[in-house]
């Protein structure tokens, strides 16, 4: 208990400054946050200045916390996201022991605690660790235990509403199948006190915002950007339907060779065919929409963890599973040197050393199947700390490297410019969020300068 908890703690809580924001949405949720902290307006989420409706307030409640406690730029946004991973981490595996035993939850924890998607949306102020945190409360909650005790439906209405306030609408769609495979009950949820508490979390921010905002609000976050998002491409998120395909797999990196064990018991176990249909249903859902970004199926990995960790603690000789995920950690430590480059240039330009990348499957694949060999019942906590071992290596690697080429906060702390030069958005909106404003375009400042003003050169020093 000691080395997890001291693994959870260096994988997930420290670090968390060593880049600075990153993407085009954590900065501007992140400068949403602030404004709420600053103005004490909590309800009208604002965008330098002027009211924004895109995303629903969970996210910029949390960070706007983290900065009326005296956090800093970085870490006021990051560490309330990081904090609410680890608790979640240790509900998954209280609740999971319960509904299961231990065995599973300790499989299925240790497999999410490690997996490189549920790491790296731990490691960033957006709304994807949230929605899915509360949405798989949720569906904990609605799973009845081993005892065969009745699902807290209370509870799980709760936290669904809180989903609702992290992310809007998805995460109701991800619930259906829950509801559908427990239509006996259906009363139960629809017209009882689940209903009422799922109403008393999810509608008075939506209520007030609205009146205080005119219908604007509705209309900009469930038709521009629920409905509008899945029917149109005018987001600039256009993907190919079988896009998560490969994104599934490096979000469960890299335990992704287990998923064969996703449907070992799905035929005598309806809790396992409850989680088959949440995954099933998501993958089509997502998919089937028109915009695409890897973080939405982010709420089908802890389902994909319990099911491939429910598959592992009943196999018979489960360390043969274990050869292949150790195999894939031998290709980490190219990350390092890798993606900063395929961040700053996409993949497509990028140059994949694919040698290097078979060595370290080589290599790795020695290590496996020697910990497959000699140590069997050991061969799966020692898989669990390697793993964590490479995460953690990756992570003090590239981070640094991610701040110098994805991140606009050594542009701004190296000149403090006074006007945005021709960026990326994601460096953009990072160059805006450290300054505190929306900074002029270089080349207008520099037309209305005048040739005895200054030149575009000056303004980006």
């Amino acid at each position: 208990m000691a080395t997890a908890i001291v693994l959870v703690v260096a994988l997930y809580l420290t670090g968390l400054t060593r880049m600075g924001m990153y993407s085009t949405d954590e900065p501007r949720y992140a400068d949403i946050g602030r404004a709420m902290a600053r103005t004490g307006d909590w309800i009208t989420p604002r965008l330098w200045g002027q009211p924004w409706f895109e995303k629903p307030p969970l996210l910029y409640w949390m960070t706007a916390t983290g900065f009326r406690l005296g956090l800093g730029t970085d870490l006021a946004p990051r560490l309330p996201v990081a904090l609410l991973s680890v608790g979640f981490l240790a509900f998954f595996w209280w609740r999971l022991r319960q509904i299961f035993d231990e065995g599973v939850a300790n499989c299925a924890t240790a497999m999410l605690a490690t997996t490189g998607g549920w790491l790296a949306y731990s490691h960033v102020a957006v709304t994807d660790l949230p929605v899915t945190v509360f949405f798989s409360v949720a569906v904990l909650w609605s799973l009845p235990d081993r005892q065969g005790g009745e699902p807290r439906r209370v509870a799980a209405a709760i936290a669904l509403g809180l989903a609702v306030l992290a992310k809007s609408v998805p995460p109701l769609v991800l619930f259906l199948p829950v509801l559908v495979l427990d239509r006996r009950n259906w009363r139960r949820w629809l017209a009882g006190w689940p209903l009422v508490a799922f109403l008393a979390v999810a509608l008075p921010w939506h209520l007030i915002a609205t009146i205080r905002n005119g219908w604007n609000l509705p209309y900009v976050l469930f038709i521009e950007q629920q409905m509008g998002r899945f029917l149109n491409s005018s987001r600039q998120h256009g993907q190919p339907w079988w896009f998560y395909v490969p994104v599934f797999l490096v979000l469960l990196f890299p335990w992704f060779p287990l998923l064969p064990l996703l449907f070992r018991h799905v035929k005598e176990d309806r809790r396992a065919r409850t989680l088959v249909s949440i995954v099933i249903v998501g993958l089509v859902f997502f998919s089937a929409s028109m915009n695409k970004l890897p973080g939405y199926v982010l709420p089908l990995v802890p389902a994909t963890c319990i099911l491939t960790g429910l598959g592992l603690a009943r196999s018979f000789r489960r360390e043969r599973w274990l050869i292949a995920p150790t195999a894939l950690l031998g290709t980490l430590p190219l990350a390092g040197s890798v993606f900063p480059e395929i961040a700053a240039h996409g993949l497509r330009i990028s140059q994949i050393p694919w040698s290097s990348v078979a060595l370290g499957l080589a290599i790795g694949a020695v290590v496996g199947g020697a910990i497959a060999l000699w140590l069997r019942s050991r061969a799966f906590v020692v898989a669990v700390v390697l793993s964590a071992a490479a995460f953690l290596s990756l992570e003090i690697e590239l981070f640094p490297a991610l701040d110098k080429t994805a991140s606009a906060r050594t542009l701004w702390s190296s000149s403090h410019p006074g006007c945005a030069p021709v960026l990326a958005r994601g460096m953009l909106y990072g160059l805006y969020y450290y300054s505190g404003k929306q900074l002029p375009d270089c080349a207008i400042v520099d037309k209305n300068a005048g040739p005895f003003r200054g030149d575009a050169q000056t303004h980006q020093r």
